[in-house]
């Protein structure tokens, strides 16, 4: 692909608008932004605040710990810690910058500031609407659509910032029905690495670091941990079976350290942290002990993120689909290339690992994300291993497909559309508050 290939500028837009920092599972960080952004606008600290979430946001803040909150859980703790100490302009990373003394603050704000959570009214799969009143005052702010998305902004009446929202449509985002697994492919084995080896270094740093302290750490139920012990001879072996165990445990230690407070930044893909991390982490961990030159990392790395964005674009941000199963087929996909695989060997391993394990559902972010994630990673290295030895999933076999574009449609589909009540049995299971309503 040319550098003055319309599709390979857009290719890096994306990548640049996909690969951001964030600390802490982007749902609760997200809403912790949002109240941060309805803070500076009202001046002052409230006295009474109100969320409006819809069940997709409810769903993924439920259980993860929101990190420099002192462990807390939930909407309240979030949208606490952007109220009081959060700093907006950071975006992702709006608690990013927090003290003990301050984490002290929040306790307290929580104890003496009523916090009303409720459903949205809303038929947006992402939105959030935070309501803060002070006296006579108030000040709301709204995301919608994506975790960085503020579409309104407004004190006592007056409309500060407003952005149409008419449908689920990423307003502002580079247009994605550009990518195709063939141009994907061709842009990773043509891009000009200056374009993106500042965003890939970032990712295999932070995500790398995270999915070491995951190990180091007591995080969750410890999935990376447990895998590593089960099996205690990979630790000094360099065979293939070594080589895959490690790619599955680092993958889930990120995770398990993400899912359960860890204070370390994540790079992101497709708004997710855990899909970032295993879109990443497992083709860093083979690029290692394969020898790989950096150069090939880069090119693998660009690969992976971008078949994972690919096929969330087709499924949307939040669904009751669970996305890592997407990042370990992209992870499957560019272990396949550092390996030498082209274009039939990428497209048979994406459909191969889709097969595998589409359906597993999302019920929300917390500690068994890692498990999922382990999972994932398998059965992306599982697909990889099946065109190797001339073995593959035809069109037919259930959801499968003939033909890549087809299949990721297929599971876009499953995901989008057809997992709706699923998604909303989710919901009704894991919050009873809600579950006699509609």
């Amino acid at each position: 692909m040319e550098r003055t290939d319309a599709n390979y500028q857009k290719y890096v837009k994306i990548l640049e608008e996909e690969l951001l920092p964030a600390m802490g599972c982007t749902e609760p960080i997200a809403v912790a932004y949002c109240g941060a952004v309805a803070r500076k606008a009202l001046g002052t600290l409230p006295d009474r605040v109100e969320v409006a979430a819809s069940g997709n946001i409810i769903k993924n803040v439920k259980s993860v710990v929101v990190p420099n909150t002192g462990h807390r859980r939930g909407i309240p703790a979030a949208v606490a810690a952007g109220i009081v100490v959060g700093d907006p302009d950071r975006q992702l990373e709006v608690i990013s910058q927090v003290t003990p003394a301050q984490q002290d603050q929040i306790g307290a704000f929580l104890e003496r500031t009523p916090v009303e959570v409720s459903l949205a009214e809303s038929p947006l799969i992402f939105d959030i609407v935070v309501t803060l009143r002070s006296g006579d005052c108030w000040a709301r702010a709204r995301i919608a659509n994506f975790h960085t998305n503020v579409v309104l902004v407004e004190k006592d009446g007056k409309v500060l910032l407003h952005k149409a929202v008419e449908s689920e449509e990423e307003g502002g985002l580079t247009d994605r029905s550009c990518l195709t697994v063939a141009g994907i492919l061709d842009f990773a084995d043509t891009v000009d690495l200056a374009d993106v080896s500042p965003l890939l270094n970032r990712q295999i740093s932070c995500n790398m670091t995270i999915a070491e302290e995951g190990l180091k750490g007591d995080y969750g139920a410890n999935i990376g941990s447990v895998l590593l012990a089960s099996h205690p001879e990979v630790l000094s072996a360099d065979g293939p079976s070594a080589v895959r165990l490690r790619a599955r445990a680092m993958a889930a230690a990120g995770s398990d350290a993400r899912m359960n407070g860890c204070e370390l930044p994540v790079i992101i893909n497709s708004g997710s942290g855990n899909q970032g991390i295993t879109a990443s982490v497992p083709v860093i961990v083979y690029a290692r002990a394969l020898g790989t030159s950096q150069e090939k990392l880069y090119r693998a790395l660009v690969l992976s993120n971008l078949l994972a964005i690919h096929q969330k674009s087709t499924i949307g941000r939040l669904s009751a689909y669970c996305g890592a199963i997407n990042a370990g087929a992209a992870a499957g996909c560019g272990i396949a290339y550092l390996e030498g695989g082209g274009l039939d060997a990428v497209s048979h391993t994406l459909v191969n690992a889709l097969a595998i394990s589409s359906g597993v559902i999302c019920d929300g972010a917390k500690a068994s994300c890692a498990g999922k994630i382990a999972l994932a990673v398998d059965s992306g290295i599982l697909g990889w291993e099946m065109y190797r030895q001339g073995q593959q999933f035809l069109g037919g076999d259930g959801i499968v497909k003939k033909g890549v574009e087809n299949m990721i449609a297929s599971v876009g589909r499953l995901g989008r559309e057809g997992m709706r009540e699923t998604d909303k049995e989710i919901l009704h299971i894991m919050v009873d508050k809600w579950v006699n309503e509609d």
